[in-house]
């Protein structure tokens, strides 16, 4: 996504250095929207009043989303900041998993909110982490402690997002630096002749297969499906839930392989991308990893992030994360918001 971008009628910003009142932040991807009532202290620290999670087809629009959380808890909607997948081409967001598109300014008229900002869903994640315990985090591989340099954060969901949030500056009152990004939509790499063979199997069906045709909800489905293809048989799942579980039992080979594939692209891009930005720490988020914890762990994931040739000594002094956090994204936003708002 490019800037956050806001729409605002004339109001008074609801933070500053005492904290905030409570305003209405979300966290919305292309299945569920978690909206959540927010009260930020001073320092940064969010605490979620109310919260609910929308099924988003559901419903007929993100309006009618927010619409109905501030009637169900009474929320002040005078303020309202929303973190979504996608990237925005003026007032037009563009999201592949979205069930219905998005304006900024008839998504604000709609639903009746004077300031309206929409950021990244990506750069909220990353906003969040320096609110997130440590105790709250797995780790994959590395050492306990990273760096101080730039940090990446990965979330293969129903879609794929990632950011790197980058040192904070000593500078007083200067916000937290994120830059988002669509690694998502970069062209898939693989490294064994199995997964070539399984890039040229989804290349019958897309001329352009990136990360996100494998590395997300739908993207196991795409690869159970063409490894079932690729070995002759016939596909007996067809959900991503079904073919992790099955994966986690044993109880299916290609869903199996599937799962193990995606640990291992997983691994393998994450490590391309801490080597192509320097990254001291990774941080995996998105629904899909804590959904399958012990498998992961046990997984090709750390060997395939190391495995980059001479800087695979570097990787090895990488700490790598697992972050399993419900409301991350709603968090991220809350603090996006306060940090540039509050002159704190």
């Amino acid at each position: 996504m490019n800037p956050p971008i806001v729409i605002s009628a004339p109001t008074e910003h609801p933070v500053g250095r005492h904290g905030s009142q409570p305003f209405i932040a979300a966290d919305v991807g292309g299945t569920h929207a978690r909206l959540g009532l927010v009260h930020v202290r001073p320092g940064g620290k969010v605490d979620v009043l109310a919260y609910h999670r929308y099924a988003c087809a559901e419903f007929p629009s993100l309006a009618a989303i927010i619409d109905d959380f501030a009637k169900t808890h009474g929320a002040d909607r005078t303020h309202v900041v929303v973190a979504i997948a996608g990237r925005l081409e003026g007032d037009t967001l563009i999201n592949a998993n979205l069930p219905w598109p998005v304006s900024l300014e008839r998504t604000r008229r709609e639903a009746g909110v004077a300031y309206f900002a929409l950021l990244n869903d990506f750069e909220a994640v990353a906003c969040a982490m320096p609110y997130i315990d440590v105790a709250a985090m797995t780790r994959v591989c590395g050492p306990l402690q990273a760096g101080d340099g730039p940090a990446l954060v990965l979330g293969p969901g129903t879609g794929f997002g990632a950011s790197l949030c980058l040192p904070r500056t000593l500078q007083q009152g200067v916000p937290l630096r994120v830059l988002a990004s669509e690694a998502g939509h970069a062209a898939l790499a693989v490294g064994t002749p199995r997964e070539i063979a399984l890039l040229g199997r989804l290349l019958q069906r897309w001329p352009h297969v990136d990360n996100e045709r494998v590395l997300s909800g739908p993207g196991l489905v795409n690869t159970y499906t063409a490894l079932c293809e690729l070995d002759g048989v016939a596909p007996r799942l067809d959900s991503p839930e079904s073919i992790a579980a099955a994966a986690q039992a044993g109880s299916d080979v290609q869903a199996l392989e599937s799962l193990r594939l995606f640990c291992s692209l997983l691994g393998s891009l994450a490590g391309d991308l801490a080597v192509t930005f320097g990254a001291d720490a990774v941080y995996l988020a998105g629904g899909i990893p804590a959904q399958i914890r012990p498998f992961l762990l046990e997984s090709d994931f750390a060997a395939r992030f190391r495995n980059k040739g001479v800087l695979g000594e570097v990787l090895a002094r990488v700490p790598v994360w697992l972050v399993d956090h419900g409301q991350l994204g709603l968090v991220g936003a809350a603090a996006w918001y306060y940090e540039r708002h509050s002159g704190f």
